[in-house]
């Protein structure tokens, strides 16, 4: 390639947010609606973790879906209608033994389903006296996942993954220009971690973060309070774009994936990793 063809690389990406509910066909609507909005001007859709569906693990559960289901045809022609890839960034996913996964599903402009990436970190947490128990609803990923896009390589993540930077390492040692990370981040965390997460994983990857995310309701009635702020953070931990607290909403940026090789040649971390010293045993000395 030259380097001509090289500066010209671009992937056009569509960040997006809403308030999602417990009813999934009210949900479906807004996504499929936000689709047919963006994704003629993108290449890429990036729906929020949850969207589908948010409520109590129990609800979620019963709420779980098939890849075949008709909800997921929805998606698949809002896709194909707009000849964008849409990433359906994490929904309840159940498999044909009855497993369920948090599954962020690749739909390619055809309205194919490429494959999804199901969650490996999963939410165990308890956050403002509210107990998060993602384990006791859905099963842990075993592989991370990079979706090729009009050749550029997208590495899949979800929410909580955010706090495991070896995931995202082990991405961008792949070959991963930008990162997905739709999410339902809650309302304290996100205020506290959020943006200092994405802004990190974005630095040490040297690669683009794309973070989808749910907002909350005014009215009280939300499984849980989640804090928006999608946001789109180039490779040097800049950040391009921040949806706030509304939502609907989205936005459809252009990113220079050249920005990603000036980075990674001015500060070539990539290059440096040592994953034998890692794995050797910390030596301890004492003091005192």
């Amino acid at each position: 390639m030259s380097d001509a063809a090289a500066d010209a690389r671009r992937l056009r990406v569509a960040v997006t947010q809403w308030r999602p509910t417990r009813d999934v066909a009210a949900n479906l609507a807004v996504a499929t609606r936000l689709i047919g909005e963006a994704g003629p001007g993108a290449d890429l859709v990036l729906l929020p973790e949850n969207g589908l569906m948010l409520g109590s693990n129990t609800e979620m559960r019963a709420a779980a879906l098939s890849v075949d289901s008709p909800e997921i045809d929805e998606l698949r022609a809002a896709a194909k209608s707009a000849s964008a890839t849409v990433v359906l960034g994490g929904f309840k996913r159940r498999d044909d033994e009855g497993r369920i996964f948090n599954t962020a599903l690749v739909i390619g402009p055809d309205g194919t389903v490429a494959g999804g990436y199901d969650k490996i970190h999963l939410f165990d947490a308890r956050i403002g006296g509210q107990s998060f128990e993602a384990s006791s609803v859905e099963q842990a990923g075993r592989r991370p996942m990079i979706a090729e896009i009009g050749g550029v390589r997208v590495g899949l993540t979800i929410c909580y993954d955010v706090r495991f930077p070896e995931l995202y390492r082990s991405l961008a040692l792949a070959g991963a220009e930008v990162i997905l990370v739709p999410a339902a981040f809650t309302q304290k965390t996100g205020a506290a971690h959020w943006e200092v997460l994405l802004r990190a994983r974005a630095i040490e990857s040297a690669a683009f973060v794309v973070a989808s995310a749910t907002v909350r309701g005014e009215d009280g009635t939300d499984a849980f309070e989640t804090f928006g702020h999608a946001l789109v953070v180039d490779p040097w931990g800049e950040v391009l774009a921040d949806l706030g607290v509304g939502g609907p909403a989205w936005q459809v940026l252009d990113l220079a994936l050249s920005e990603v090789n000036r980075v990674r040649t001015a500060l070539p971390v990539l290059a440096g990793v040592r994953p034998q010293a890692y794995a050797a045993e910390p030596e301890i000395i004492g003091i005192g």
